[in-house]
């Protein structure tokens, strides 16, 4: 079965993995255990990127780093990584600004806001830092390699 559909199950694996190594990883760096990471975005290396990056790498290898299925893969992963370091990176720093302001405002005016959508949380952590994505980029390459020479 893994020989049939490689390139999917390198993807799957690379996935799965990046997202079990961030407790770990998290834990090296901080000595906090953070379990919840293993289902969260964000977070060192970044699934997404390792999804991608093993999906390009298993299409290259198995149709050819030159076949028109691999510059479409390619440039699909170039967009994905670039979107996890930049654009939902920037959306969580909106989001933890925004909350920082509305906590001033309510000090600084002495007002408390009750709407529910001030109190609303969300998740501060959407994106990567580049470090993320190129361990991501890393670890599903190294994924589909060896996936493929297990096959």
């Amino acid at each position: 079965m893994l020989q049939q559909m490689y390139p999917f199950w390198a993807a799957i694996v690379a996935h799965l993995s990046a997202q079990l190594f961030k407790p770990f990883i998290s834990y090296i760096r901080t000595r906090e255990w953070q379990g919840h990471m293993i289902v969260e975005s964000g977070g060192f290396p970044s699934s997404h990127t390792s999804t991608v990056a093993a999906l390009t790498m298993a299409v290259g290898l198995v149709d050819n780093f030159s076949s028109t299925l691999f510059s479409v893969t390619l440039i699909f992963s170039l967009i994905v990584a670039y979107d996890a370091a930049n654009v939902r990176y920037y959306a969580g720093q909106n989001i933890r600004i925004t909350q920082q302001l509305i906590k001033d405002i309510q000090i600084l005016t002495q007002t408390r806001l009750d709407d529910p959508i001030y109190l609303t949380k969300i998740k501060e952590v959407l994106g990567h830092k580049w470090i993320e994505v190129i361990g991501g980029v890393l670890h599903g390459l190294i994924v589909a390699g060896l996936l493929y020479f297990l096959r």
